[in-house]
């Protein structure tokens, strides 16, 4: 092919085609891919700023190795999408998020050239150190490359993965894909060591400069040239120690990599030389290259934290808003920063995740206590205990799926002594699009096996701001307030029993049908609009099971027990539990999710599992039937 030969995507059998191509060719793909990124996000939703930033990183990563044979690793997965148009999937790219179609994180079942399960942060590096070590074991002299931002560098697992990968001696390249952004902006120490980092430019043209002539120099350049890339070669001691003082060395180095950077992150041709360069060390390197989020698009480039992660057409109105202010997450931030701007205890912390938890608010009101600790969710409850028992109210607002990644926190640090800190989770339940990896499906069962904790699900707004309230104020220990993504929906209001956080219907029926949160909403609204004979028992508190509820229960001799989580070690499991245990001999039912839920629209995942109104309608129906 001619150098000046115009190629298109389709043309090339990917990625092997690509080695063959001119670095005029495959800057003219870089334009047609951001074309290819923006269209289909912009119909389809998804992870828009990070994509832009790393398509020319993308190009020369497959230019310079052999995948699937390198393994290259997407921490996150949510900037990987140049990576699945580069490996065969053009065709399917329109199916981006949707249901049935490709997903929008690396996914192995869907490719061989995803080679590692991907969704939440930070942890790229110990499963490329995992696997570089399989592969030596093995015999196979291929290398292993993770993929990893900055703003991933705020999660500890990180640094537990930096500290065996540098001993490890193995293939193994981390390449820090630094654009000063992870959502929010990125915060703490560690933003500032980088920020130092990219100021080497001067050394990284020094050193070029020095390998350019020993590439001229016969016989002896090559193998000083290695000879000072495997090491902390003076020319660097050189530029930064010139006081006399012993030679210091990045982190990077001190852990036992060899560090190359910073490179600039959209100019092909550095980003190939530093590439096989660090393919030919044959041992750890951290290559720190500098990339700028939604470069291509100006509205990105601009505000790239509302372009991070847009829903479906959302670009149709121009810059989107990151959160709506007709959702869950924004009335639970407008209540928070209203009730700390009178309570001075009330301290709110995020994982950087200001915007998309709602707690912007709280940030403007209380800038004193609010706390952006970075991607380091486990940091964050452990935190919230420390602020607990030194006197404060400390909140987490956290999304569903994140938690998870506290666990091990929320039962040491904070429920064993009881220590009162409250979580507000988003995005509870069925998410949608995002997938298996972000379905907050997890976190009921996750939460009612510790004791010492008291959970909350509001189905509205109303009962949202009471939760809140009674979680800061009413509860001894741990208190958690679930909640979906997106606005309330429900139709059918229900009085509330504020004293005992319920809904009860009598309609003098045969049986008693229960839910909480939005499903909650729907029991009642399919009871009444299809005129079932059946009660209706909404729980806003869902944990502990008090005694009135299982009271209650144990007055119908048919109970169906509805919730848009997982059915093992669920609420319905609990009350099944309880039930037994007084001897109950009722026909008791559970109508919950079951394993893990791919990518769809939030509508079809609750109709598949029979969580929408025509589904709870028939499942109440076959049970009076019965």
């Amino acid at each position: 092919m001619k150098d000046n030969t115009t190629v298109r995507l389709e043309e090339l059998h990917l990625p092997e085609d690509l080695k063959k191509l001119s670095i005029p060719q495959c800057i003219s793909l870089c334009r047609e891919i951001r074309d290819i990124l923006i269209n289909t996000v912009a119909e389809n939703g998804g992870h828009l700023a990070s994509n832009l930033g790393t398509v020319e990183l993308t190009m020369a990563l497959h230019r310079v190795f052999c995948s699937p044979y390198d393994k290259i690793i997407w921490d996150v997965g949510h900037q990987a999408y140049t990576h699945k148009l580069l490996t065969g999937r053009l065709d399917e790219f329109s199916t981006l998020r949707t249901e049935g179609g490709i997903s929008g994180f690396a996914k192995p079942s869907e490719s061989e050239h995803d080679i590692f399960i991907s969704g939440h942060s930070s942890n790229s590096i110990s499963a490329a150190c995992g696997i570089a070590k399989a592969m030596r074991l093995q015999g196979d002299d291929h290398t292993v490359i993770a993929v990893i931002g900055d703003g991933a560098f705020t999660g500890g697992m990180v640094y537990e993965g930096l500290n065996n990968a540098g001993k490890s001696d193995d293939n193994l390249i981390v390449i820090l894909n630094d654009n000063e952004m992870s959502i929010s902006k990125n915060v703490g120490a560690l933003a500032k060591y980088l920020s130092s980092l990219r100021g080497r430019k001067a050394y990284v043209e020094a050193k070029k400069s020095v390998e350019n002539v020993l590439d001229r120099t016969p016989v002896v350049g090559k193998p000083v040239k290695e000879l000072m890339l495997a090491s902390k070669d003076a020319v660097r001691w050189l530029l930064y120690h010139s006081n006399g003082q012993p030679a210091g060395a990045t982190m990077f180095e001190n852990l036992g990599f060899v560090y190359l950077g910073p490179v600039d992150g959209h100019d092909l041709k550095s980003l190939e030389e530093t590439l096989e360069a660090a393919k030919a060390a044959k041992k750890p390197v951290l290559i720190h290259v500098n990339t700028v989020k939604g470069k291509g698009y100006r509205p990105a480039e601009k505000n790239p934290g509302a372009f991070h992660g847009l829903a479906p057409k959302a670009m149709r109105q121009g810059d989107p808003e990151i959160i709506s202010s007709d959702s869950f997450s924004a009335v639970f931030g407008e209540e928070l920063a209203k009730l700390g701007a009178a309570d001075k205890r009330i301290c709110a912390i995020t994982a950087a995740m200001k915007y998309g938890t709602g707690l912007n608010r709280f940030a403007d009101v209380c800038p004193d206590r609010f706390f952006d600790v970075g991607i380091a969710e486990q940091h964050a409850v452990t935190f919230a205990a420390g602020l607990s028992v030194s006197g404060m109210i400390p909140v987490f607002a956290v999304y569903s799926s994140f938690l998870q990644r506290g666990y091990d926190q929320i039962i040491h640090d904070a429920a064993i002594s009881r220590t009162h800190i409250v979580l507000g989770i988003d995005r509870a339940g069925i998410v949608g699009e995002d997938g298996e990896t972000h379905q907050g499906l997890f976190d009921v069962p996750m939460l009612t096996c510790i004791p010492n904790i008291t959970v909350f699900s509001p189905s509205d707004y109303d009962e949202l701001r009471l939760c809140l309230r009674k979680a800061l104020y009413d509860t001894p220990s741990v208190a958690a307030v679930r909640y979906p993504r997106g606005s309330e929906s429900g139709k059918a209001k229900m009085k509330l029993d504020e004293n005992n956080m319920l809904c009860f219907e009598n309609n003098g029926g045969k049986a008693l049908a229960i839910g909480y949160g939005r499903t909650g909403s729907t029991v009642c609204e399919a009871v009444r609009d299809g005129k079932l004979d059946a009660d209706v028992l909404k729980l806003v508190r869902i944990f502990p099971l008090e005694s009135y509820v299982i009271d209650l229960c144990m007055k119908y001799d048919r109970i169906i027990v509805f919730e848009e989580s997982l059915q093992n070690g669920g609420i319905g499991e609990h009350l099944t539990a309880a039930l037994a245990l007084r001897g109950y001999k009722g026909d008791i039912r559970i109508n919950a999710i079951h394993g893990f839920v791919k990518q769809a629209k939030t509508e079809s995942v609750l109709k598949r599992f029979s969580l929408d109104k025509e589904g709870i309608e028939k499942k109440i129906s076959e049970l009076l039937s019965d």
